[in-house]
């Protein structure tokens, strides 16, 4: 993992972490650079000149003071990452999903409700004995049976934008 300015080579990323002041964090966050997505770098950052990024179906020239703060990994990168279920998080952590299992039926359903490889998700609210999970993915809540949610493996993301 590196800060978005330090990076040598233009490729795609995924967004670690946004570092900073709360201002600055949520400022960012209200354009949807969160923990999670995707942004594709174009030209690298120079002494004086900042960089430009493709985030979101938009170019975007941004600073190296900003760029500093971002903190990315390549998609690519196979560093051994610890998946945990989606059922052993607690209220307002985030993760990423990175895989999917249970039959067929299920993996259908659950990608049909919006959940799909490289989305964000957080845990909004879990009812008093634990089931069901009250879920925030894409902007909407969705309710999941623990037993559905133990099918879905994520990356544990910190999420500054709770």
């Amino acid at each position: 993992m590196k800060a978005l300015s330090e990076l040598k080579e233009r490729g795609k990323y995924i967004i670690v972490q946004v570092i900073g002041e709360t201002r600055l964090v949520k400022h960012l966050a209200e354009i949807g650079m969160i923990a999670g997505k995707n942004v594709t770098v174009i030209s690298l950052a120079t002494d004086s000149s900042g960089m430009m990024i493709y985030f979101q179906g938009q170019r975007l020239a941004i600073s190296n003071d900003i760029a500093q703060r971002i903190v990315v990994r390549n998609v690519d990168d196979k560093s051994p990452v610890k998946l945990k279920s989606l059922a052993d998080l607690h209220v307002k952590q985030a993760g990423v999903i990175r895989k999917i299992l249970g039959d067929r039926a299920l993996r259908r359903r659950l990608m049909d409700m919006g959940l799909t490889n490289n989305t964000l998700i957080k845990i909004k609210q879990v009812a008093p004995l634990g089931d069901p999970i009250e879920l925030i993915v894409r902007g909407y809540k969705l309710s999941l049976r623990k037993q559905e949610a133990a099918c879905i493996l994520l990356e544990e993301v910190d999420d500054e934008w709770t």
